[in-house]
Parts: structure tokens; C-alpha cells; sequence
């Protein structure tokens, strides 16, 4: 496969940059907290021109809801974006906002259902003004129905899609999942399903609402686990570090730690068993079938945990490598960064900030031949480019001025 070329490290503007897949698109970004911002930064690390609109200091509203604006967190969600600050509580704002609408290819807000609205900023409002606008809503319930107006978030969507009941130890109870899952996936799905909007728009010419939820994106993250309900009507249990419905595949002990490894298929079985000097497991009746492994994975796993038990982890991973049986070892974080396939795929890309430095980020995780995935400019500061672009829009010195004047910026 062939590596995509490096771009420069140090930020350009967005006229200078190579060109990429979505530049030639303008998004408008509305978005708080993590859902909606990790689907504008999917569209903005693919080029597209995004405008991030924050409210002004001295409008009262925060604007630190993921930390410090110097933080990891803020840094990594919100690179390779311009930054204007607006008022829409103010006539003058609203009417910046809906200037900038009339340019735009999409729009991505992450308020609450009825925010937007209240705000005259909502999806039919600014149709009016740009008939092919892709308009994108994260919410935590959806847009309509009795729960659309909640206020919600990552774990409390985590507990009310099942997926901290299908996770843990059984018996241990509820456990939460070490990532925002729910607002990570809903943010990809938008994405997905604005591209998917932008690219009906060239044959329709006609904007769309595009719209996910929390909870949506939890339940088709559930996938397998959520259909052995719809159509098996099982509740699925937790089942700690072993897969729900295959055996053997799970986290197993060795002499010095653990080691994750699967070999569920009737040929991996087989090989498996001799390599841990097991041949007899291989022939016993209780296991002679992916069914019937199922079945007796309790039985199973703890005979496999006995042999396992007399090798190391890094004796038993190069052991089931070199035969092909999947495995892999538990790492930290920092073992994951310092992992020499990881630091192949370049996933970690600098980027230069004028008062940070040199900041190491993740970039997307996929890649696209003739095109780089390299990080081109730092998170904006709180208004950054607000003037350059109000000049864009035609607003000159004196009308910049009545703005600030006005608080709308």
C-alpha cells in the first residue's frame, strides 16, 4: 500500500492548503461538548472549510465545557477550523449567522431539541435563506417523541441503551465502557449520514435534515447483542473479557499476565489445542462443535487457563502468531502509542500551535490514496478569524464596530 504523502507540519491558511476531498465545501459549526464537534472534525480534517461560531465572552455563555481551551481534549477535537464568535441571542448575530448560512454547504448543532428553534436558527429558518443547506442535529433522543426535549449525555445514554448492562464481570453490575462510545459513534454516524446527504444534493439540488441521537447510535452499536434481542428475544448477560457467543475467544491468564487470543473456528480449534499440548480437549465431545464449545465455555476456558498458565504472555503471543491464531497482548496507553505498528500507521500527527508548540493529536483513522491525513492547523483561539471572515460576508470597519457595540460578537 502505498503512504500518502506528508503535508506541511505548520498550520496554512484554508486557501493555501492542498486540496482535499471535501474543500470544496463550507461548513458552519454550532456544535458543544463531544458528539457534534467529532463529526465536524471528520469533515474538517477532510478539508472542508469549517467555521466554528462560539459565543462572545461577554455574552455570559461557557465556553469551556470540555476544559481548558489549551487542553488535550479541546485541542484534539477542534483542529483544522476557523473560529468567529456570535451572539444569537442578538438580532445582529442571528443575521451574521444567517450571512454566513447563505455561503454554506452544511450546518452541525448539537443543542438540545427546540434550542435552534427558540433561536430562529433551526433547520426550516435557514432553509429559507439557502434552499440547499445539509442541516446535522445530534440530540440525545431524537428530535420527536416524549424524551426529545431531556437533557442528555455519554453515560447516561450508555445505561438506558444496554450497553453498561452487557458490559463487565458478571455479577458486578452496571459498568460504564472507558470511552464516550455513544457520543463518539453519534458523531461519526452524522457525519456519515451528511456526506450521504451532499451527495443526494447533486442530483436532487435540495438540502436535507440530517439527524442522529445518543441513544440511536448506541443501539446500532449494540449491533449483534441488540439483534439476539429483536429476533431471539435473549437478554444478553454480561460476560466479562469473553466473547458473548463464540469459545474460545476472550482474555486468558498466563504465567505473567494475560493474553487475548480467539480460536473459535473448527480448524483454529484443532490447531490451538496442540500448540498448548492439549490434544485430548481437542477430542472431547463437550467441544467438538462451535455449538457445543458455546455451550461449555465455562469448562472450556478453565482448561485452557490451566495450560496457558506455562508460558508467559509474549512466549504463548509469538507461539499463536506464528501459527495464525489471533491474539495480542493488554496494553496501557502509552504502550499503545509506543507499539511499532501504531507508530507505522501514523496515526499521531504535530501540528504547530503559536503559543503551545509542537502538539502531537490523533488524525482520522482511516486513509484515503492521494491524499494526507496530516493535521494542517491548531484549534483556533475564541474568535480568531472573526474579523477576516465579517469582511468575507461584506461588513466593513464601521459595521464590525456596531457589532461589537451590539455584543453580537
Amino acid at each position: 500500500m502505498h503512504k500518502p504523502v506528508d503535508a506541511p507540519v505548520r498550520g496554512t491558511e484554508h486557501t493555501q492548503t492542498p486540496r482535499l476531498p471535501l474543500s470544496r465545501f463550507k461548513v458552519i459549526d454550532l456544535t458543544l461538548a463531544r458528539a457534534g464537534p467529532s463529526c465536524v472534525r471528520t469533515l474538517a480534517d477532510w478539508g472542508a472549510d469549517v467555521i466554528r461560531v462560539e459565543p462572545p465572552p461577554e455574552s455570559g455563555e461557557s465556553n469551556d465545557i470540555l476544559g481548558r481551551r489549551d487542553g488535550s481534549d479541546f485541542q484534539n477535537l477542534h483542529r483544522n477550523k476557523r473560529a468567529i464568535t456570535l451572539n444569537l441571542k442578538t438580532d445582529e448575530g442571528r443575521e451574521v449567522l444567517m450571512r454566513l448560512a447563505e455561503q454554506a454547504d452544511v450546518i452541525v448543532e448539537n443543542m438540545r431539541p427546540g434550542v435552534t428553534k427558540r433561536l430562529g436558527v433551526d433547520f426550516e429558518a435557514v432553509r429559507k435563506r439557502n434552499s440547499r443547506i445539509v442541516y446535522g442535529s445530534i440530540s440525545g433522543f431524537g428530535q420527536y417523541g416524549p424524551y426529545a426535549e431531556r437533557p442528555s449525555l455519554d453515560q447516561v445514554a450508555q445505561g438506558m441503551t444496554g450497553i453498561m448492562s452487557v458490559t463487565g464481570i458478571p455479577g458486578q453490575g452496571p459498568v460504564r465502557v472507558g470511552v464516550a462510545v455513544t457520543d463518539i459513534m453519534a458523531g461519526a454516524f452524522l457525519a456519515q449520514g451528511i456526506l450521504i446527504a451532499l451527495l443526494d444534493r447533486e442530483m436532487s439540488g435540495e438540502g436535507r435534515w440530517v439527524q442522529t441521537s445518543l441513544i440511536e447510535s448506541g443501539i446500532a452499536l449494540l449491533d449483534f447483542q441488540a439483534a439476539r434481542w429483536t429476533m431471539d428475544k435473549k437478554v444478553p448477560p454480561q460476560e466479562g473479557n469473553f466473547h458473548p457467543t463464540v469459545t474460545p475467544m476472550g482474555l486468558y491468564p498466563t504465567a505473567d499476565g494475560f493474553l487475548n487470543l480467539a480460536a473459535t473456528s473448527n480448524r483454529h480449534f484443532q490447531k490451538f489445542c496442540a500448540l498448548i499440548d492439549r490434544e485430548k480437549m481437542a477430542a472431547d465431545p463437550r467441544f467438538a462443535s462451535t455449538s457445543l464449545r458455546a455451550q461449555n465455555k465455562q469448562a472450556l476456558n478453565e482448561l485452557i487457563a490451566d495450560a496457558l498458565g506455562a508460558k508467559t504472555s509474549r512466549e504463548w503471543f509469538e507461539i499463536m502468531v506464528a501459527e495464525g491464531i489471533p491474539s495480542g497482548p493488554v496494553y496501557n496507553i502509552d504502550d499503545v502509542f509506543a507499539d511499532p505498528q501504531v507508530e507505522e500507521l501514523r496515526i499521531t500527527r504535530p501540528v504547530e500551535h503559536p503559543r503551545l508548540g509542537k502538539i502531537d493529536l490523533v488524525a482520522q483513522p482511516c486513509e484515503i490514496t492521494g491524499f494526507d491525513r496530516a493535521i494542517r492547523t491548531a484549534t483556533p483561539e475564541l474568535g480568531e478569524h472573526t474579523g477576516e471572515i465579517l469582511q468575507s460576508l461584506g461588513y466593513d470597519v464601521d459595521a464590525i464596530e456596531r457589532l461589537k457595540a451590539a455584543r453580537a460578537i
